[in-house]
């Protein structure tokens, strides 16, 4: 008895819609008549609609299914889509690459996105939203740093980084609070290890038997 195996079958390209909508739009490219081609594709549409409501909400809803058609077809279907038929290209281009900053970061247990919101704290108008910002920008290289150096940490250190790396634009004010380090990491309470109850069991059990150990 021969096994069917989803490894031994045929690669969908968008596998969301299932082996079925597969198997009918391989099935539609062999309909001789053209008519009868476009009425198919048209009912799977249907379907692939049935099986995606959440692209209901886009606005080109019917667009993006015949587009999605074609691309399960892998542009062979020879029929009369009421949308332009994409361009393969379309759908194998690489994506844009993100623009990341580039150079050194000063302290790797910060990291990058500390030093960035350390600057963007740095140029906002003295006022609560500053001094809340300080306030969770503060705490939050505390607890990095605990959590990389696996230790203690004095918050004069950390006053003493945030001066450096705000370039003294920052300064912990009366309202900004350094948390402490078991509000930070909350310590995980370890189970009291009780006696096994099946040891003090068994020396019950010999008293009454008049049993005992050498």
């Amino acid at each position: 008895m021969a096994y069917d195996y989803n490894t031994q079958r045929k690669r969908m390209a968008l596998p969301e819609y299932g082996r079925n909508v597969q198997k009918m739009v391989d099935h539609i490219k062999t309909i001789e008549d053209r008519d009868e081609r476009n009425r198919a594709a048209k009912t799977i549409i249907q379907i692939m609609g049935n099986l995606n409501p959440h692209l209901r909400d886009e606005g080109d809803f019917r667009h993006k299914l015949w587009d999605h058609l074609a691309l399960i077809a892998d542009f062979e279907l020879d029929i009369d889509p009421p949308y332009p038929v994409p361009e393969r290209t379309k759908f194998v281009e690489k994506p844009n690459l993100i623009p990341y900053k580039q150079g050194d970061i000063r302290y790797l247990h910060y990291g990058r996105i500390i030093e960035m919101l350390i600057d963007a704290a740095a140029d906002m108008p003295d006022g609560e939203e500053k001094e809340y910002l300080t306030t969770l920008i503060v705490n939050q290289m505390k607890k990095s740093y605990i959590t990389w150096n696996r230790g203690q940490v004095a918050d004069e250190v950390i006053i003493g980084d945030l001066k450096l790396l705000s370039r003294g634009r920052l300064k912990i004010t009366e309202g900004v609070r350094i948390l402490e380090v078991k509000e930070l990491i909350p310590q995980v309470k370890k189970k009291p290890q009780g006696k096994p109850h099946g040891k003090s069991q068994n020396k019950q059990f010999n008293k009454k038997k008049g049993y005992t150990r050498h």
